[in-house]
C-alpha cells in the first residue's frame, strides 16, 4: 500500500469488482475506449492486477477518504509497437473524483514507485489523440511528447480512437524534475 497527500493506494479486493464495474459501465468514463467494459471483462482486469501486485508492481486502487475512485499505476505493454515492450503509467478514475488532481497525484507516485523502487530506465503512457484530460495529466507529472512514437493501437482496429499518442519520462529527468 501506498500513500500520498491525499489518496491510498493499494492492491485489488476482490469487492473491488462492483465499484470497478460500475465506473467502466459508465459510457463518460469511457469515452475514449473501444466500449464500456461488462462485468465479466471488469472481473477478469481485477483478477490479473491482484496476480500483478504479488509480482511487484500493479494498476494500484486509488482510494479517497476511503471511497473507490478508481486506478493507477504500472503495467508492462507487450503488444506490438515501436517503444514496446514497455512499462506504462496509466490511470482511470470515477466522474466524482475528476478535476481534483488525483489522476496526477496518482501518477506522479506511480512514476515514483516505478523509478526508485523498481529501477525502471523509462515509463510510458499513451492515449487517443483527442484525450485531452490524460494529455493534461502527462504533461502535469513531466513526461516529454513522443511523436516518434504516436502508433495505431494494434488491439483496437477500425476503432476512431486507434490512433494514438505517446509520452514518457526517463529516469534522469524524473530524478531532476519529478522526484
Amino acid at each position: 500500500m501506498y500513500r500520498t497527500e491525499r489518496l491510498v493506494m493499494r492492491e485489488w479486493h476482490e469487492s473491488d469488482v462492483e465499484p470497478f464495474a460500475q465506473m467502466c459501465g459508465d459510457e463518460q468514463v469511457m469515452r475514449y475506449f473501444p466500449s464500456v467494459m461488462s462485468r465479466e471483462e471488469c472481473e477478469v482486469f481485477v483478477e490479473r492486477e491482484m496476480r500483478r501486485g504479488s509480482e511487484g508492481f500493479c494498476r494500484w486502487v486509488v482510494e479517497v477518504d476511503g471511497s473507490f475512485a478508481g486506478f493507477t499505476g504500472l503495467a508492462q505493454a507487450t503488444y506490438v509497437g515501436t517503444f514496446t515492450p514497455c512499462v506504462e503509467v496509466g490511470w482511470r478514475l470515477a466522474p466524482w473524483a475528476w478535476g481534483k488532481g488525483y489522476a496526477s497525484e496518482a501518477a506522479k507516485e506511480s512514476l515514483r514507485i516505478g523509478f526508485e523502487e523498481h529501477q525502471i530506465s523509462e515509463i510510458f503512457s499513451f492515449t487517443t489523440r483527442t484525450n485531452a484530460p490524460s494529455e493534461a495529466v502527462m504533461k502535469r507529472v513531466g513526461m516529454n511528447r513522443r511523436e516518434e512514437l504516436d502508433f495505431d493501437h494494434p488491439n483496437t482496429p477500425g476503432w476512431w480512437g486507434q490512433s494514438h499518442i505517446v509520452y514518457s519520462i526517463d529516469q534522469e529527468t524524473w530524478a531532476e524534475y519529478g522526484g
